[in-house]
């Protein structure tokens, strides 16, 4: 499929989804928001790719909405606006419940709904000159969309803090509230985002998948009889799989799985 705003590269069973806008520091709009849903969902389908990194060109990651798309929707009625807050809605929630690992990768500025995208991926790892913010309340609007995601990172006692003073967010402090993974120096962004992939490729592809699942249905659930019979049988499920059995298989005779090839 041929996108206008993003580069796809694929490389080993990773692909790298590039937001290509750098002039526009990678500012969303409906075109972006409908290219990045897309690619997520064709690349979770894709079984030649078992990882998906999500990247920005040039000096930024993201700086969120596009602020020509927001004087247009400005200017638009209620129904015209509600579609374009769920085509947004929709693109972070396919991102976030994609069955493959995401890992997204801040270079730079990860503003608005780009710090949505970078706490809607699984795992994030930021250069020590990256910055977040949710800087929404500053434009008279709110991170209606982000909200599920950074809140999931970051908790509701932070959240009340930056939703409300849209302050810069410097990397070390997103790590300290549980934004980002990883803090690294600019020029081992790459190498940690590597080191990082190998080994996701290295866990069996289905439990990856039943492991996200697991999370999503266990998260904030009280420990009873239900959740504790629930746990029994996702595990008893997968112990009988094939790639289980080829898993223990492979540890047992001191060898690489079949899901990591020759």
């Amino acid at each position: 499929m041929p996108f206008t705003t993003l580069e796809i590269e694929l490389n080993n069973q990773v692909a790298t989804i590039w937001m290509n806008r750098p002039d526009l520091h990678n500012a969303f709009d409906e075109t972006l928001i409908a290219e990045l849903t897309a690619a997520c969902i064709a690349l979770d389908d894709d079984a030649d790719v078992r990882v998906i990194v999500l990247a920005g060109r040039g000096k930024s990651f993201s700086a969120g909405a596009d602020l020509n798309w927001m004087r247009r929707a400005a200017n638009n009625g209620i129904d015209e606006n509600l579609n374009d807050a769920r085509a947004l809605a929709g693109m972070l929630r396919t991102l976030a419940e994609m069955k493959k690992p995401t890992v997204a990768r801040v270079q730079g500025a990860a503003l608005g709904g780009g710090m949505g995208l970078a706490a809607a991926c699984d795992i994030a790892v930021a250069s020590t000159k990256a910055v977040f913010a949710t800087s929404e309340v500053k434009f008279g609007i709110i991170p209606s969309a982000i909200s599920p995601y950074v809140l999931r990172a970051i908790g509701a006692r932070q959240a009340t803090r930056y939703f409300q003073t849209a302050e810069r967010i410097a990397a070390d402090r997103a790590r300290e509230i549980g934004l980002v993974h990883e803090v690294i120096e600019p020029e081992a962004l790459d190498a940690k985002v590597a080191e990082i992939v190998a080994a996701l490729l290295a866990g069996g592809p289905n439990a990856q998948a039943a492991a996200k699942d697991l999370i999503r249905a266990v998260d904030h659930q009280p420990v009873n009889h239900t959740l504790v019979e629930e746990t029994a049988h996702r595990i008893a499920h997968l112990r009988a799989t094939p790639e289980a059995r080829e898993g223990i298989a492979a540890f047992l005779e001191k060898r690489q799985p079949n899901w990591m090839g020759e």
